[in-house]
């Protein structure tokens, strides 16, 4: 990090958590109960928890089969252990699932900011004599993280220079895309269409 956040970061982050929250009502008002949305998406593209599981998908995805994973919980890192929030699981495994589970963790990333924010400390932010090359001991470690679309994995392998020997990221899209073909036969090409907007995929990020 370049800077330390300041005051008008501060109350920009408190400012925005009181306008977010109301508004997360009123999408719940405007689609959640939406009789042509929940028509469109309830029992539609089924991913269980052993599809999830098969294919390596994670994120949102499993725990709309009713898996309550999250690395943050399952690995704890960072400042997380510190932090009340709940896991959104849903059992259906559905279109619908999906989106609730959305709606609900953005109720928990509220409430995870709120906490972040009493519990920031004084002082600096920048651990000092931190050296500008890292020659890390040659050796292989893999790290992950949850991010917003599921595990994010980080794979570095050291030969003892500052420079990897190999390095590979793993991001949750690949696997979590992997599912569509088996979830998605036999259905209507609308259907797939609303599936595939389920899975929220970054295309992109999906060539890594």
């Amino acid at each position: 990090m370049l800077n330390d956040v300041d005051d008008e970061f501060l109350d920009g982050t408190r400012a925005f958590i009181t306008y977010m929250r109301p508004r997360l009502k009123m999408y719940a008002k405007l689609i959640t109960g939406n009789i042509i949305f929940k028509k469109r998406v309830t029992g539609i593209g089924i991913i269980d928890a052993e599809m999830c599981r098969k294919y390596g998908a994670t994120g949102p995805l499993i725990r709309a089969a009713g898996v309550a994973y999250d690395v943050r919980r399952a690995e704890p890192y960072s400042a997380y252990p510190d932090f009340d929030f709940e896991i959104p699981t849903f059992p259906e495994g559905d279109s619908m699932a999906r989106y609730r589970v959305r709606m609900a963790e953005m109720e928990q990333s509220l409430r995870i900011l709120e906490q972040a924010l009493g519990k920031l400390p004084d002082g600096p932010f920048i651990t000092p004599n931190v050296p500008k090359l890292i020659k890390p001991p040659p050796g292989d470690t893999c790290f992950a993280t949850e991010a917003a679309r599921g595990r994010f994995m980080v794979r570095v392998v050291s030969n003892g220079t500052n420079t990897p020997y190999r390095m590979r990221l793993r991001t949750p899209c690949f696997a979590n895309m992997s599912v569509f073909e088996e979830a998605s036969q036999g259905m209507m090409l609308a259907d797939a269409l609303a599936v595939l907007g389920s899975l929220d995929m970054v295309i992109p990020d999906i060539d890594r």
